[in-house]
This record gives structure tokens, C-alpha cells and sequence, in this order.
């Protein structure tokens, strides 16, 4: 069986909703079923599913999606967004651009930008609509700003990166903080010229602003310092040689119960088995996606795929920077119609291998690839981000997408400046 056959039954398996790990199992075991002189027997697919998830530096992601989940029920979003706000709130498009600040915290704590949307999204979202902003802007801005919970680490899409790649987990962390910040720069840019045009109801805003200061700089950072050390914490550990990317991960579950059940009384001991079990529904799907497209791409490997694909493209593009483009174009595609982990996990081994062929480095193309992956949360038909946005508010999908455009293309610009000037991503290292 041909790898043409074998990616034409993948798609229509997904076409006709077949769930994405069942139709990477389905994919993965038909080549040997046809061909019995083919190595990768069904024995061989289920050995590589069970060998895929038997990964100490995978057990870092369900520990980032409870610590993640902790943090939304210990409502220590509003913490972060009330300090922001008291610091900026009142400046044109302050609100805003708290809320873009408050996504960039969220998501280097959470690692996941659906579930930065949620937290955030929940709390800020009414908040910006009782200010006067406009409903699709406010939902918008949050599905858009929620992406950087991908980019900015600890990212559950990084740790995938390097399980596929055999890259470093921490330099790959490293990488994505620049690149994060630049992202959020851009996104605020756009925040501050949509109210500049548009106006804002600053006799609405002052009101609000000023509510909070009269609670007092110190009550807002005594309520609010615990929060903002999560990151610097988990970041901390790994950095100071103090623990891996994993066992960060689990001191981030211990920090946001601590700090949920003793010192924000958010949490009570009889909620904690209920988010476990909503941890667990988060996590058993990107599991078995994970074990699927493991196998997948073992099975891709045999049949010699990543060398026929790289030879193929350095054939027909000699020129690095349309071939760089054109990963790009098909990166941007590949996120709108796929979810992340199996795009991570089957592409992954076959672009590297090109990229490397042209100089570029295995740490800088996991950015590039991650951010890419990360503006197909926010675009159609399957944008993850757009969809949780819609459900806190009941907009539109597509009025969300279009609302949402503009800043996609400052999301794009900061891409091309991620593809060509790789000192952005790599001067931490």
C-alpha cells in the first residue's frame, strides 16, 4: 500500500468523523494488513502505542493540564488580571491589553491555550462587555490572546515537540519566552489602535480602575503576588537546575492547590477528586492521540516517507526562502484542519530532516512550527480557541474568525520574523 493511499484513508476517515485517534489506529495497522511482508504487523502498531506513551518526560503533561485546571476553579486569573488592570487600566486600550498580559501569564502556567480562553475568557470577557467594549471584539481579543498559552512556557505542544524530535525540553521553553513576548507586544499594538479608532467608555473604565486602587497597591499585590510567582516558580526550577520539565510540572499542582485551598480559600479538600476527574477527561483523549500518531509515524518511517517528502521538496524548492515559505504555508493549512498533538507527532520527523538540510536549527523550527500550530487555534474550520470563545459567549464561530482577522495578521507578521531572524528565538540559548 502506497503512503498516498494510506494519508487519502486518513483523510476521509476524518472527513466522515471518525474520532482522530481511532483513524491514526485505523491508518497505521492497514499497511500491514494488506501487505504481509511489510514489517509493521498489527503486534508491531500496539508495541509502538504502548511504547509511545511509556515517556518519563510525558507524564509533564498532565500534570501542566492539572495544574491548569486547578488554577481556573482557584479563580487565580482574576488575581492576575486585577494587578494588571490597577497598573495599566486606565491608559488607552489599559483593558485590553491587561487582558492580553493576563493570557501570557495564564499561559505559562496553564501550557494550553483552550484552557487559557476558558480561565481568562470566563472572567474577562463580561467584564470588557459591562465596559462598553463591543461583544465580538471582547471574545475575539481572548481567543486570539489565548493562543499564547502554546508559545509561552511551560507548552504542552513544546513537550510534544521534543518527544518527536529528541530535543530538549528546557532549551525548547527557553526559545518560546522571546517569541511569546514579542507576539503579545504585537497583539497589544493592535488592541491600542482598535480603541484609538473605535474610542472607549472611559468614564465606564475610570470607574473601574479606580475601584480597584481604592482597595490599595498592597492589598491588590498581597492578593495577587501568589499568582504571579506560579510561572517564575515553575520556570525557576528548571532553569536552577532545581528539577526537570516534569517534576516542575508536579511542583506547579502542589503550588496551585497550596495556594487555592490555604491561601485564596477557592478550593475546598471536597472539590479537588472533581477536578482530578475533569483532569483525566482532558487528558485520556490526548493520550490516545498521542499513542496513535506514535504509531503512525512509526509506521510512515518504515515505509520511508520522511526521506521521499524531504527529497521530493529540496528537489522542486532550492531556494531556502520560498522553501521556508512554502513549510510555512503548509504548516498554516495542516493547523486549521488538524489538532495539534498528532500534527506535532507526524510532521514533525518529516520537515526536520529538511530544514536541518538548509541550516536551520532543530530548537528554532520547533518555534516556527508551534507558533504556526498555534494560529490554526484561531482559524476555521477547526479553531479550538474560536470554538471555547464562542461558548462563554454564544458569538458566531465565523464572526469570531472575522472580528479576529486583523490580529491573525500580526500573529502572521510576528511569524515571518520568528522563520527569517532565528536570533529571536534562539538568543536565550
Amino acid at each position: 500500500m502506497s503512503a498516498a493511499v494510506v494519508f487519502i484513508l486518513f483523510v476521509i476517515c476524518l472527513v466522515i468523523a471518525i474520532p482522530v485517534s481511532i483513524s491514526l489506529g485505523i491508518v497505521a495497522v492497514l499497511p500491514g494488513a494488506f501487505d504481509s511482508s511489510f514489517t509493521a504487523s498489527a503486534s508491531y502498531v500496539i508495541r509502538s502505542m504502548l511504547g509511545g506513551i511509556d515517556s518519563f518526560p510525558l507524564l509533564a503533561v498532565p500534570m501542566f493540564v492539572l495544574a491548569g485546571i486547578v488554577m481556573a476553579h482557584g479563580k487565580i486569573s482574576q488575581k492576575l488580571f486585577d494587578v494588571f488592570v490597577y497598573f495599566i487600566g486606565k491608559r488607552t486600550a489599559g483593558i485590553p491589553c491587561a487582558v492580553i498580559i493576563t493570557c501570557l501569564f495564564y499561559g505559562a502556567i496553564s501550557g494550553s491555550a483552550p484552557a487559557t480562553v476558558a480561565a481568562v475568557g470566563s472572567m474577562t470577557i463580561p467584564l470588557l462587555m459591562e465596559l462598553g467594549y463591543k461583544k465580538d471584539f471582547s471574545t475575539a481579543i481572548v481567543a486570539v490572546a489565548g493562543g499564547l498559552g502554546v508559545i509561552i512556557p511551560p507548552s504542552i505542544p513544546f513537550i510534544m515537540y521534543a518527544m518527536a524530535t529528541g530535543e530538549s525540553v528546557s532549551d525548547l521553553f527557553l526559545a518560546g519566552i522571546i517569541p511569546g513576548l514579542l507576539i503579545g507586544a504585537l497583539l497589544m499594538f493592535y488592541a491600542y489602535y482598535h480603541c484609538k479608532r473605535y474610542g472607549e467608555d472611559k468614564e465606564k473604565i475610570n470607574a473601574k480602575v479606580s475601584e480597584l486602587r481604592n482597595k490599595g497597591l498592597f492589598s491588590i499585590l498581597k492578593d495577587s503576588i501568589w499568582a504571579l510567582l506560579s510561572p517564575v516558580i515553575v520556570l525557576g526550577c528548571i532553569y536552577a537546575g532545581i528539577a526537570s520539565p516534569t517534576e516542575a510540572a508536579v511542583i506547579s499542582v502542589f503550588y496551585a492547590l497550596f495556594v487555592s485551598i490555604f491561601i485564596y480559600k477557592s478550593i475546598k479538600v471536597k472539590e479537588i477528586w472533581g477536578i482530578m476527574v475533569e483532569a483525566m477527561k482532558t487528558y485520556a483523549p490526548i493520550l490516545f492521540i498521542l499513542a496513535a500518531s506514535t504509531a503512525f509515524s512509526r509506521v510512515l518511517t518504515l515505509m520511508q516517507v520522511p526521506q521521499t517528502v524531504s527529497a521530493w521538496i529540496l528537489a522542486h524548492f532550492t531556494n531556502e526562502i520560498v522553501l521556508l515559505i512554502v513549510i510555512n504555508m503548509f504548516l498554516l493549512i495542516v493547523g486549521m484542519v488538524m489538532d495539534t498533538t498528532p500534527a506535532i507527532l507526524i510532521l514533525s520527523p518529516i520537515l526536520l530532516p529538511i530544514v536541518q538540510s538548509i541550516g536551520m536549527n532543530p530548537i528554532h523550527f520547533g518555534v516556527v512550527m508551534i507558533v504556526n500550530l498555534a494560529i490554526g487555534f484561531v482559524t476555521p474550520p477547526i479553531g479550538v480557541n474560536l470554538f471555547v470563545a464562542s461558548s462563554l459567549t454564544d458569538v458566531p464561530v465565523m464572526r469570531i474568525a472575522k472580528k479576529a482577522a486583523p490580529m491573525i495578521g500580526y500573529f502572521l507578521l510576528a511569524l515571518l520574523l520568528l522563520t527569517f531572524i532565528p536570533a529571536i528565538s534562539l538568543c536565550l540559548l
